[in-house]
């Protein structure tokens, strides 16, 4: 593997618009703020055979490879290095569980001893309506709600994570604001509460991945998810018409929620958490 510059560009796009769904991730990143470590803020590896970019390697907070067969996972298990300053390895599940296998293997303790493993995350989509009526109450959250959203977001990241996401520099709160400010924030708010939360992570032209969904707690069992969440898919069709997300395979009630609004699973990631 060679670190990838401003003239990979084009070849690296063209490599994660060949499963956008399953790309998103790294392609909406790159696409957004470019493939150097200046615009980008990581380095992205590759590995070419011929003209052609076969795989890639974005050494980011998030470690994603894509398109990497075994012999690639090996190269960017030994670029990666023994330091660890990374927080997850994440993607699809054949090639987070062989990459983190390698880096065990070969690079040590600091990647052998992960926080926690998910090792089978269905990947869901759904690129139609949504088969129930959504809820009116659901729309997009406005900036002057942010302490409450943020608060949501909060409970949300660290029942999902199991850590919180709070620390010194306030980069959560930023990002929560981020998404707010740019439409991508979604929910139901009563009397100043936000009683359920979900937004878009990542897009790239049709397509969107869906994150942090939550649900008050006294509301769940209830069956108000359901609608909410075909709201969501109604109210973000009008910028992206291709919605994708992934969850736990042992999240069966988040599972059967998304299932009944429509989504369908077309593949598997996996994550290991640091």
């Amino acid at each position: 593997p060679r670190l990838l510059g401003r003239r990979d560009l084009d070849d690296a796009l063209a490599l994660l618009e060949k499963d956008p769904v399953e790309s998103l991730f790294v392609l909406s990143r790159i696409a957004n703020l470019g493939i150097e470590r200046l615009t980008l803020g990581c380095e992205v590896h590759g590995i070419r055979q011929g003209d052609a970019l076969t795989s890639l390697c974005h050494a980011g907070s998030n470690v994603v490879t894509v398109g990497a067969d075994m012999s690639a996972i090996e190269g960017y298990a030994a670029r990666l290095g023994v330091r660890r300053g990374h927080s997850s390895i994440m993607g699809r599940s054949d090639q987070v569980r062989a990459l983190w296998e390698e880096l065990c293997s070969r690079q040590g303790s600091s990647w052998a001893r992960p926080r926690a493993i998910r090792a089978r995350q269905p990947l869901m989509v759904i690129d139609a309506e949504p088969r129930v009526e959504g809820d009116q109450r659901v729309r997009r959250i406005r900036i002057d709600e942010l302490d409450a959203y943020f608060e949501a977001a909060v409970a949300m990241y660290t029942e999902e994570v199991g850590v919180s996401p709070l620390e010194a520099s306030g980069s959560y709160r930023r990002y929560v604001s981020t998404l707010i400010r740019g439409g991508q924030a979604y929910g139901i708010v009563e009397n100043g509460r936000v009683l359920f939360k979900s937004d878009v992570a990542s897009a790239h032209g049709p397509h969107c991945q869906i994150q942090g969904v939550w649900m008050a707690p006294e509301l769940r069992g209830q069956g108000a998810s359901v609608p909410a969440m075909a709201q969501v898919v109604r109210l973000v069709a009008e910028r992206h018409r291709v919605q994708s997300l992934y969850v736990n395979d042992f999240n069966t009630p988040a599972r059967r929620l998304y299932e009944r609004v429509g989504f369908e699973t077309v593949g598997e990631f996996a994550t290991v958490l640091y």
